[in-house]
């Protein structure tokens, strides 16, 4: 079976996940870029950028993974676009014309809309499912690879609450956002089910990895 997988998901000190005041300026609120700094300056963001240069190390090697493996994604209304967008029959995304997920992805969303199918090989599905239904239609999709639970933090959260998440990656960034998505409130516990690593990077950030028991 594939795994169900998180892959470089970035939280503040205080578990904040995206900021406050979410707008389609501002699609990580408050918080702006500050949770993602660190791995935009990598080597492997500089090249899908077309740049040169770029800082090398853990925080390049783990976000190297993002695209190994992976035939499929679960996504969250929130991540997928602005407040409103459910209203905007134009909308397609963040991405441009050609995402940078190159798979089905599943949105979790209680307005469905026909799938929507973008260059590069991604095709956007609109689903109103519970976690297990959506993590079934997405092995399905992704005949045998693995699964990216893609977020935002309140869709990381109930995956890892049903025992869905097979492996994770989050990144803990040494800034305070004092509001918005919390991705820990009410996994109580937690650290039960999984075997947990830290690895602290010359950036200031902090690696976490779980892989859960007895895989």
């Amino acid at each position: 079976m594939s795994l169900a997988q998180v892959q470089n998901f970035a939280i503040s000190l205080d578990g904040f996940g995206t900021g406050e005041g979410l707008s389609r300026d501002r699609p990580f609120g408050h918080a702006d870029e500050r949770l993602h700094e660190w791995m935009f300056k990598t080597r492997w963001w500089r090249e899908r950028t077309g740049r040169q240069g770029g800082t090398g190390g853990i925080d390049d090697a783990l976000v190297r993974q993002h695209d190994t493996g992976i035939g499929a994604e679960i996504m969250g209304a929130g991540k997928y676009g602005f407040p409103g967008w459910q209203d905007d029959p134009d909308w397609k995304g963040w991405w441009g014309s050609s995402p940078p997920f190159h798979t089905p992805v599943f949105v979790l969303t209680h307005h469905i809309r026909p799938p929507i199918e973008m260059e590069g090989g991604t095709t956007f599905h609109f689903i109103d499912a519970s976690p297990a239904e959506a993590l079934a239609m997405a092995r399905e999709a992704a005949k045998g690879q693995g699964v990216r639970i893609g977020g935002g933090a309140t869709v990381v959260r109930d995956f890892f609450a049903a025992g869905l998440v097979d492996h994770a990656h989050v990144a803990v960034v040494p800034i305070l956002l004092g509001r918005g998505v919390r991705l820990w409130d009410g996994l109580e516990a937690l650290e039960h089910s999984y075997e947990i690593e830290a690895v602290s990077s010359p950036s200031r950030v902090t690696h976490l990895t779980f892989t859960r028991r007895g895989l």
